[in-house]
């Protein structure tokens, strides 16, 4: 296979999975009122307890200003909750309301069930493998680099 069609292999499966995750984040929507980072958000939140924007955001690596302008959707729906620290005033911490534990409690993953059934059903060696090859095709990408605007897609927050 040559350079150029292993390049287009590699956009054209690119392009599935995002499709794909587009789709699943759709249904999340539908069902649940929420996008996908949305769930990644206060899922993140559920497991930390009470934390800052700027741990949440290198957590769950996006940036301060996406997380925020999440957040900022997220207490629209009263799932989130911003609260002024108790020691330093300066800083905010955000929590889920419980209502976003109600939705938690229900086990809504941010991938497609049938996917999560499947990775968890490999042995560890081909997990770390497909974690390996996915974190080198983002290294590649130079994805550390991209400006905020590319994450801020409309129809993902």
């Amino acid at each position: 296979m040559s350079s150029q069609n292993s390049s287009t292999y590699v956009l054209t499966t690119l392009r599935k999975i995002i499709r794909a995750i587009d789709i699943h984040s759709r249904q999340l929507s539908k069902q649940f009122g929420l996008t996908g980072p949305q769930l990644v958000v206060i899922s993140e939140i559920g497991q930390a307890g009470p934390i800052t924007i700027s741990v949440l955001a290198g957590r769950i690596s996006l940036s301060q200003a996406t997380v925020t302008t999440i957040l900022d959707r997220l207490e629209i729906k009263e799932l989130a909750t911003r609260i002024r620290g108790t020691e330093d005033k300066r800083r905010v911490y955000v929590d889920i309301t419980p209502r976003a534990r109600e939705i938690l409690e229900t086990n809504p993953n941010v991938l497609q069930q049938g996917f999560v059934e499947r990775f968890s059903a490999l042995e560890e060696w081909e997990q770390t493998l497909i974690i390996s090859s996915i974190q080198r095709i983002a290294t590649m990408m130079d994805t550390t680099d991209l400006p905020v605007e590319a994450y801020e897609l409309e129809s993902e927050l």
